[in-house]
């Protein structure tokens, strides 16, 4: 299989790589457009800010190439939320992918949403094996709201979208390269689509 992570310099592709290879999976990573198109499966972390992110993708032109791929496309944390048309943070236009804005938490709870909290309603093949109520690990001070592209969801204190698939794009707020044996069933099931 050729898997590819986008390797844009916003993203924690160590710990992506580390835990595919924990897997016996190898990964390219690159931010080369002809590498990206090529590859069978695609895989977008990211951790930061989304209008530095942004930023990153333009000077690589990736903002014009990653809407236009057709593979299986797996967006983590923050590469999540670039997916979306809009995010709360910095006033950014994202990727304008999945369109669904991300907002800020306005909770009384601590921001960021930061540790193992659960799963639930989960649905798709990308959580086959997993059961109701797993725990997975965030960080994050934005979230995007539950709608009919949502596949999983957890709440802190209301419900947000855990993860989202529109068309062959899937994502995860959490990160479950961090997420012990629940993320790396998760991976496996996006390298089986």
């Amino acid at each position: 299989m050729n898997l590819v992570i986008v390797d844009y310099k916003a993203g924690n592709v160590q710990s992506v790589q580390f835990a595919l290879e924990r897997l016996g999976v190898q990964a390219t990573l690159s931010a080369d457009a002809e590498t990206i198109k090529a590859a069978d499966k695609v895989i977008f972390p990211g951790v930061g800010q989304a209008a530095s992110a942004m930023t990153q993708l333009k000077a690589r032109n990736l903002d014009k190439l990653l809407p236009t791929l057709e593979q299986p496309f797996f967006g983590v944390c923050l590469g999540m939320q670039l997916l979306c048309q809009h995010s709360e943070e910095g006033n950014t236009d994202l990727l304008n992918i999945i369109p669904l804005p991300v907002k800020h938490f306005e909770t009384d709870l601590k921001v960021p949403h930061m540790g193992w909290n659960q799963l639930e309603n989960l649905q798709t093949p990308l959580f086959e094996g997993l059961q109701e109520q797993e725990y997975v690990y965030y960080v994050h001070s934005y979230y995007v709201p539950v709608s009919a592209y949502t596949i999983a969801q957890t709440s802190y204190p209301e419900p947000f979208s855990a993860a989202l698939q529109y068309k062959n794009f899937y994502a995860a707020q959490f990160h479950p390269e961090k997420s012990g044996a629940a993320g790396s069933q998760i991976l496996k099931n996006f390298l089986a689509l």
